[in-house]
């Protein structure tokens, strides 16, 4: 399985921090945000990482080279001006291959997330060995969380292992989803495009399976957020 990490946000919430240094490289615990999701996937065995980039891109690609130093192999679309999540997926289409991908956002800090889970996630077939009509099975498996303070209202319910765009409770996206590339047939190379306009269209159609991921989790959106999680520990590791 290849992964794809997306870099490519100018991290407004975070400036003046981002002016000089994109947001994926901002330290978290004395390593940057990014470096914790690299060293995750190589321990899953996921090497083949992508990692789109805009906005000082130049830095992130001198950060982490070709991956080697991290046990990975690194490959790069650079956007030049950001395209949003699906528009950046549908610029690295040719990276990512014909499988099933996992895609993460680069500004959360989960240091405990086990990527060996999202492998066998979107299944062809159902445990029979039956192959599942096309236009019923899973395109996508998204990872929830509880709602954070910033995020109340959260995204998405679940249902018995299925995503929908109505009920309660709401749970937050955390950034983290397995793809099928056939989703983004729709969008062409250079387009922008916003992953979760995809995400609600096939959620009403049924197609979107995920689960709770009870683990540590941040979004690292603002300057106070990254402050706490460099604050001192207190008892308790984040």
């Amino acid at each position: 399985m290849k992964a794809m990490i997306f870099a490519a946000g100018r991290g407004e919430r975070m400036r003046p921090l981002t002016d000089t240094c994109p947001k994926p490289l901002l330290t978290v615990r004395g390593r940057p945000l990014i470096v914790w999701h690299i060293l995750n996937l190589v321990r899953a065995g996921i090497t083949d990482i992508v990692i789109n980039h805009a906005h000082l891109g130049q830095l992130i690609e001198e950060t982490l080279g070709t991956g080697e130093q991290f046990g990975a192999s690194i490959s790069y679309s650079a956007e030049g001006t950001a395209l949003e999540t699906a528009g950046g997926i549908a610029k690295a289409r040719h990276l990512l291959g014909d499988e099933p991908f996992l895609a993460l956002a680069a500004d959360i800090y989960c240091p405990h997330f086990n990527f060996e889970q999202v492998k066998n996630v979107l299944e062809d077939s159902d445990v029979w060995g039956n192959p599942y009509p096309v236009d019923q099975r899973d395109v996508a498996w998204l990872y929830l969380v509880k709602n954070p303070v910033h995020h109340p209202q959260g995204d998405f319910a679940l249902h018995s292992f299925s995503i929908a765009n109505e009920g309660e409770p709401k749970l937050t996206f955390s950034g983290i989803g397995v793809y099928r590339p056939s989703m983004f047939d729709s969008i062409a190379s250079g387009e922008s495009a916003k992953l979760v306009t995809l995400l609600r269209e096939y959620a009403a159609r049924g197609q979107i399976g995920g689960e709770l991921y009870r683990g540590d989790w941040t979004d690292v959106g603002t300057v106070e957020r990254l402050a706490e999680l460099n604050a001192p520990l207190t008892g308790h590791y984040k």
